[in-house]
């Protein structure tokens, strides 16, 4: 008799575990095919958040009096050798969004249910978790390089299945730029990012990336759209950013080291970093 029950025990239990799994289960033929590597579409320069345009000045950054001053030092530090506002990133800080989405680095799409990742290459692009579970935004999370987005998908062209991924992105750790040439976002933390992510439908091999960033520095919504190519080979190559990494930062002020160990500056009559800890008696 234990032994009848102990066997309908199990079965019981291998019942609701098969249940349980069933029922989070889901039909992958609904989702669109982003597998494999992606890259950002060649567009002839360096990384930038508006790929159809120059960099620097020639984005044309809808900026507001103020920030549009801080792009211009910034900018003005970059041309003597520094790094102007851009002195985050020699830090190996994560990029954040939108900057990450501009990236040369390859990255990849997992799709899932209730969340779709964004892994990066690269160790300073965080990975990205777009929530498609229906949640509501969280009550006071604390802000964070990637930010927190809530997504949705979309079947637009009604043939049961997804084609687009609408996404919201918010509470975004600051400070934060757009690009490489330090075009800020306000330093009130308040930047709004919305994204529609979606095939070519002549070719499943690129992907669109329609983004408009809401921010207190720009004067309106500053919407472009960046193109991602599938790679026909994929290659993982680890890529970490403190290695080899001969920029030092010491204060505000940036500084190289010299391949024989020595700190070097990186601007014309550079002053050295303050010493005070130092004992220079022996000068």
């Amino acid at each position: 008799m234990f032994y009848r029950k102990s066997i309908c025990a199990i079965a019981l239990a291998v019942g609701l575990l098969t249940t349980a799994v069933a029922a989070h289960a889901y039909d992958e033929s609904k989702y669109p095919d982003w597998s494999g590597q992606w890259i950002k579409a060649p567009d002839g320069g360096p990384p930038r958040y508006d790929p159809s345009k120059p960099d620097g000045r020639g984005q044309q950054a809808p900026l507001t009096e103020e920030y549009r001053r801080m792009h211009e030092a910034s900018m003005a530090d970059q041309a003597i050798g520094g790094q102007g506002l851009y002195i985050a990133s020699v830090k190996c800080i994560p990029l954040g969004m939108p900057f990450q989405m501009s990236i040369v680095f390859p990255f990849e799409f997992v799709i899932t249910p209730r969340t779709t990742y964004v892994l990066f290459e690269i160790m300073t692009s965080q990975p990205r978790r777009i929530y498609t579970d229906g949640r509501d935004w969280p009550k006071d999370p604390d802000p964070t390089f990637t930010g927190y987005s809530i997504g949705k998908w979309i079947d637009e062209d009604g043939d049961g299945r997804f084609d687009v991924l609408e996404v919201e992105t918010r509470h975004l750790r600051v400070p934060r730029l757009f690009d490489q040439t330090g075009i800020p976002f306000h330093e009130d933390g308040q930047g709004v990012i919305k994204e529609r992510i979606y095939a070519d439908k002549a070719n499943p091999n690129i992907i669109y990336d329609e983004i408009t960033t809401i921010d207190n520095a720009l004067t309106h919504p500053w919407s472009i759209k960046k193109t991602y190519r599938r790679e026909p080979k994929v290659v993982w190559p680890e890529n970490n950013c403190t290695e080899g990494n001969n920029d030092v930062v010491i204060g505000s002020e940036s500084y190289l080291l010299s391949a024989d160990g020595y700190l070097m500056p990186v601007k014309k009559d550079q002053p050295p970093p303050d010493l005070r800890y130092f004992n220079q008696s022996g000068k």
